[in-house]
């Protein structure tokens, strides 16, 4: 759950984001949200240049179905457990910096697996730390990743894929320390 200040993206007096089908309980919207975007990701996703309106696209591609913001920066300061992420004023410069560096390494192509790795986990880093969206943001960095990875020429093994040992290398690489990211990513290639 997200700690948010006066966020217009809930119900009144609820923490129960406004939905399209105007689920109120948190249990209710999370099992549709998951049925949903899983079925979104099975299908094709959106093709683009993998820079920040491709990253938009697929969020939106997942969660269209489920919130009206779908593909659109969040508009709130959000936090989760007591760490901000990206000001909402700050995501579009932050964004294009990241999307500009991933650019300007070549998409990691062409590198080998454990550079990949250890690159692709900076990337994803930096993208959990600006956190462009009110909701989805790991589900779309997922798949956003898995279309670079392929790209890159490194695929990832999503059979491989522990989500409990991700989720707390994402939050120890918020906290500066890639190196867990990095051994998963690695292993997710087979490095």
């Amino acid at each position: 759950m997200y700690d948010a200040i006066d966020d217009p993206y809930t119900y009144e007096n609820s923490t129960v984001l406004v939905n399209k089908l105007g689920l109120r309980k948190q249990e209710d919207l999370d099992d549709f949200e998951a049925e949903i975007s899983s079925a979104r990701s099975a299908e094709p996703l959106p093709e683009g240049q993998l820079d920040f309106a491709h990253y938009c696209a697929v969020h939106h591609h997942l969660f269209q179905d489920v919130y009206e913001w779908a593909g659109k920066p969040r508009t709130v300061r959000i936090s989760k457990q007591g760490s901000p992420f990206c000001f909402p004023e700050h995501i579009d410069v932050q964004a294009a910096k990241l999307f500009l560096q991933l650019k300007a390494d070549h998409f990691l192509e062409n590198l080998p697996a454990a550079e990949f790795a250890v690159k692709a986990a900076h990337f994803l880093a930096e993208l959990n730390a600006i956190h462009a969206f009110r909701e989805g943001n790991g589900r779309s960095q997922l798949s956003f990743f898995a279309m670079l990875a392929e790209r890159a020429g490194h695929p990832l093994d999503l059979e491989r894929l522990d989500p409990g040992a991700m989720l707390d290398a994402m939050i120890a690489s918020f906290d500066g320390d890639e190196t867990e990211l990095a051994q998963i990513i690695a292993r997710l290639v087979g490095a």
